[in-house]
């Protein structure tokens, strides 16, 4: 496919929405509505016998759910990938990791955003108190074992895709 046109109908200091005009190729006209989202980390905290999760309020989707700490730089920023990791482990569960291993960098929702994400495995935990932003003042942490994270994802407690399909790596790895 081939981009003819494009303009930008939306921007906020997290994202950038633009509808392109493309041309497939047969030849054919049709347009694509793009979402700009700079990458993020997002941590497995590993424990013993589970992982460590954290819970909040999801406005778009109406509810509370649990997940795997992550987040971005945001669109003005940008760093290293394992540092960032580092940082959204400490600011939302106050853990501190001795080992940050990369385990692969997957993209979120390609059929319609540029956003990617490096899943990045951290042991060795040492707990402190959580540093968390003032969106994320309603957030919980705690560890689970194997078997209740298994539970919670079979009841929908965990829904979230990027923390899904960072688990199938882990589980890839081991």
């Amino acid at each position: 496919m081939e981009r003819v046109s494009s303009r930008v109908v939306y921007r906020n200091p997290w994202m950038l929405v633009r509808e392109d005009e493309i041309r497939r190729p047969d030849g054919s006209p049709g347009i694509y509505g793009v979402v700009e989202k700079p990458d993020f980390a997002l941590v497995l905290p590993r424990w013993r016998d589970g992982f460590w999760l954290v819970e909040q309020y999801r406005y778009p989707i109406g509810r509370r759910a649990w997940e795997f700490p992550q987040g971005g730089w945001g669109r003005a920023a940008s760093g290293d990938q394992t540092a960032l990791a580092r940082q959204e482990l400490a600011e939302e569960t106050g853990l501190r990791a001795r080992s940050m291993k990369h385990l692969g960098h997957l993209f979120e929702a390609y059929g319609y955003s540029t956003q990617g994400f490096d899943v990045f495995l951290a042991t060795g935990l040492d707990e402190g108190e959580p540093d968390r932003e003032p969106t994320e003042q309603d957030m919980i942490h705690r560890a689970f074992t194997d078997a209740e994270i298994a539970e919670m994802i079979r009841t929908g407690q965990i829904v979230d895709a990027p923390s899904l399909a960072a688990l199938t790596l882990y589980r890839l790895e081991s």
